[in-house]
């Protein structure tokens, strides 16, 4: 079996998630049997998994998984449903906060029930009260209809044990929260109680998180050939996934610069997403890179022994690739686009002040751009977007977008891509856009852009943090129809790169791999070391 580890599938997805459902698709499409594998609990995760593409017979959820509720048939539970234990209670509507007052005849608050902001008004958690008004549990509730998680407060307000129960009402987990010496008030351990009554006793989630890859490596064991498992945010299994009890083949992939300075990839310090990872590296069975120059430089700085492998995270399908392409002449004259979060990372003030100059001399030229704003800094990203559309009196032509599922049409109607990253590690934006026909503009970024961005071919790449220098090379091609057209072919012929046999016969080498290995790593077991004789 091949397993996907993620966090959860959020509705607002990172290039992360993008990735692997991609890649989800792609073993699906090659009948390679793969599971989505999520550790974090999310009430909805159903609801998104469902959304985007994953079937519940394809999706491991930790706690669905200890809480016996990987198959549960869905029902929706409103206020009315649920007995609070006390007679004649009466609900009292606040549609402006979305929830119901749950009040005891004499008028004593007994609960509030927070609903889905929705017609159908799906409840969604319950705060529970004594006769004194303390609120004393609060219950999350399922997307599929059954209390999930308990939470137990302490008499000043804080949570003090956390319980998940299974759809049937047994506790199965346990986790508790306490002060420490110093007065911070932290986690002190999980307890995981199996059906047989059997208590196990864990200090961190990253142990019942390895306890979790141990029971899924036995589920579904062969001797045949081995477990894959691909490790897509390294914190969630780095330390658990290289001490599984039985043997698997462990694959750390690399979705950002391994560098803190992406620009200077041989001698900064590492990212802390992937310092673990990078000082384990030998430990690993392969570590996949999306582009061959982070794999050039994973190898360049770290001399590893483990099998390195360049695998892109997107895939052009194919009715894109034979799709009819759609000339420069019939696009929006002007309309530069980008599809990213509007974070610090992205730096798309650069790119509206790019924008701002070409308008200058091009007034028909707009930016649209397509992504979520990232809170960090309270919005300092989209204030500095905000700044620079004012710097360059750009109210009108710059839009923020918002997220969109939309692409084919908003890419088949634009003229260009527009990319200023301080980072990546591919890009499956820009990958989009070159497929269907943009002409592509991107600062000399480490990882993807300045890969999937081949100069004088499909675009252009400027020096890192050069707007003036991707201000001109836009008004270049808005000067010459000819060369417009030159490198929008071109955008179109290099997006063949990412087909989805190219990039099924990378991972179908890592698949190779790991049945090549898999003879030694099972005769190196205990039990098969008698038959390896």
């Amino acid at each position: 079996m091949n397993f996907f580890v993620n966090a959860t599938m959020p509705n607002q997805k990172s290039g992360i998630e993008h990735a692997q459902l991609k890649r989800f698709e792609l073993f699906n499409n090659h009948h390679e049997d793969s599971r989505v594998v999520l550790r974090d609990w999310d009430p909805i995760a159903h609801i998104n998994a469902n959304a985007a593409g994953i079937s519940d017979e394809q999706l491991i959820n930790m706690f669905d998984y200890f809480q016996e509720a990987m198959a549960v048939t869905p029902k929706t539970l409103h206020a009315e449903d649920l007995d609070f234990g006390v007679p004649g209670t009466v609900l009292v509507d606040e549609p402006e906060n979305n929830r119901y007052l749950v009040n005891a005849q004499n008028g004593q608050l007994v609960a509030r029930v927070n609903y889905d902001a929705t017609a159908d008004r799906r409840v969604r958690s319950t705060e529970l009260f004594d006769g004194y008004n303390n609120l004393f549990r609060v219950d999350h509730y399922d997307s599929r209809g059954f209390a999930s998680l308990l939470q137990w407060y302490t008499p000043d307000n804080k949570i003090g044990t956390e319980t998940w129960v299974t759809p049937e009402g047994r506790t199965v987990i346990e986790t508790f929260n306490k002060n420490t010496m110093a007065g911070e008030f932290v986690k002190s351990g999980w307890r995981l109680i199996e059906h047989n009554g059997h208590v196990l006793q864990f200090d961190t989630i990253e142990e019942l998180t390895k306890h979790f890859f141990d029971r899924l490596n036995d589920d579904f064991w062969q001797d045949e050939k081995p477990n894959v498992f691909v490790l897509d945010r390294s914190h969630l299994g780095d330390w658990g996934l290289l001490r599984l009890r039985k043997p698997a083949y462990i694959a750390m992939h690399l979705h950002n610069s391994h560098a803190g300075d992406a620009q200077d990839p041989m001698h900064s310090i590492l990212n802390n997403h992937y310092e673990f990872a990078m000082n384990a590296l030998n430990e690993y069975d392969a570590v996949v890179s999306a582009t061959h120059k982070q794999t050039h430089d994973v190898n360049e700085r770290f001399q590893p022994k483990t099998k390195l492998f360049t695998i892109p995270v997107g895939v052009v399908p194919d009715e894109l690739l034979n799709a009819p392409r759609v000339p420069v002449a019939q696009r929006e004259f002007g309309k530069v686009i980008a599809f990213a979060r509007i974070a610090w990372e992205k730096h798309l003030d650069d790119l509206v002040r790019a924008v701002g100059i070409v308008h200058k001399e091009f007034p028909q030229v707009t930016l649209d751009l397509y992504g979520y704003a990232d809170p960090t800094d309270n919005y300092k990203a989209r204030t500095a977007v905000e700044e620079a559309i004012r710097e360059y009196n750009l109210d009108g032509v710059v839009t923020m977008k918002g997220y969109t599922t939309d692409i084919d049409a908003v890419e088949n109607n634009a003229m260009m891509y527009g990319l200023t990253s301080r980072m990546e590690g591919f890009n499956l934006a820009i990958m989009e856009a070159i497929s269907h026909g943009l002409i592509t503009f991107s600062y000399d970024v480490n990882y993807g852009p300045n890969e999937i961005v081949e100069d004088g071919v499909n675009g252009n790449v400027v020096p890192y943090e050069d707007y003036q220098a991707m201000a001109e090379a836009m008004l270049k091609v808005l000067r010459d129809p000819e060369l417009a057209q030159q490198y929008s072919t071109g955008a179109y012929d290099s997006s063949e790169r990412y087909s989805e046999e190219n990039v099924w016969q990378a991972w179908r080498g890592l698949l190779d791999d790991a049945e090549r290995v898999w003879p030694a790593k099972l005769a190196a077991m205990p039990a098969h070391a008698h038959d390896a004789k």
